[in-house]
């Protein structure tokens, strides 16, 4: 592709990667310019739709299983935060809309299905597995630093969960909480961020995946990081009217990260 060619190609750092992608060097502006083929491409086949019957069982099974008393009112945020943690295997049917749309292929979300018939599946699901234990690890921590904060007290309304928040343990929950989310957000950025394109592609292993989207992050790490903050940003925005705009923030972050993977590996 022409726009790749002033790029600087980084070689394999691990003996391992020597049949892995090679890596080429990026800057903020390809981020910009792969969330507008996101967008066109959620344009060409919108999957809202899928997205409203994805989000709102599980928010409303979640709340519901909150409201009824069940304590779960501690960790609903980090509930809520973590599922961007296993986003990235809910996307995979995003990144074969985008790679048959650029191919010049018919899409329809239907294609998108194909995806989980990939040869590649059970790599695919081997990076899975390692993103599902990131979230299950950080639903123990965000548990363990409630108890620590708080302390052992029920919440068992919204109106007593506010109430918490606003006391000096309240205060340091939040501040340990979300520094202690970032940390896991980074580890799920850095192991994922190009390997499910990749073997969408190309069955390298579970392992060659994640170690290219490592090395993709190493290699660029201001603007993987500018990523980050862009992924969090919009799906915090998406979050605010009742989780509805996440039916469209979801898919065109999901297009929009197969074309950064087209711009990140060779």
């Amino acid at each position: 592709m022409a726009e790749n060619t002033s790029r600087t190609i980084m070689p394999g750092v691990h003996p391992a990667a020597l049949a892995e992608p090679a890596i080429q060097r990026i800057d903020i502006t390809d981020l910009g310019d792969s969330l507008v083929q996101g967008w066109r491409d959620f344009l060409e086949v919108p999957t809202q739709l899928f997205f409203l019957c994805l989000i709102y069982p599980v928010m409303g099974l979640t709340l519901g299983f909150a409201a009824s008393g069940n304590n779960l009112l501690p960790i609903l945020w980090p509930l809520a935060a973590g599922f961007a943690l296993v986003g990235p295997v809910a996307a995979l049917g995003l990144y074969e809309m985008s790679r048959r749309r650029e191919q010049g292929q018919p899409v329809s979300w239907r294609d998108g299905l194909r995806a989980y018939g990939s040869a590649s599946i059970g790599s695919i699901l081997g990076v899975g597995v390692v993103l599902l234990a990131l979230f299950v690890a950080w639903i123990a921590c965000a548990l363990w630093i409630w108890r620590t904060t708080i302390g052992p007290a029920e919440v068992g309304s919204f109106t007593e969960l506010w109430r918490a928040l606003q006391t000096p343990e309240g205060t340091r929950l939040i501040l340990v909480g979300n520094l202690v989310g970032f940390c896991f957000a980074v580890v799920a950025l850095a192991i994922s961020v190009v390997s499910f394109p990749l073997l969408l592609e190309r069955d390298i292993g579970a392992g060659g995946a994640i170690r290219t989207s490592l090395r993709a992050v190493m290699a660029n790490p201001v603007p993987m990081a500018a990523w980050g903050a862009i992924v969090a940003g919009l799906l915090f925005l998406g979050s605010l009217p009742l989780f509805v705009g996440l039916a469209v923030v979801m898919p065109v972050l999901g297009h929009a990260t197969w074309h950064l993977y087209r711009k990140v590996v060779a």
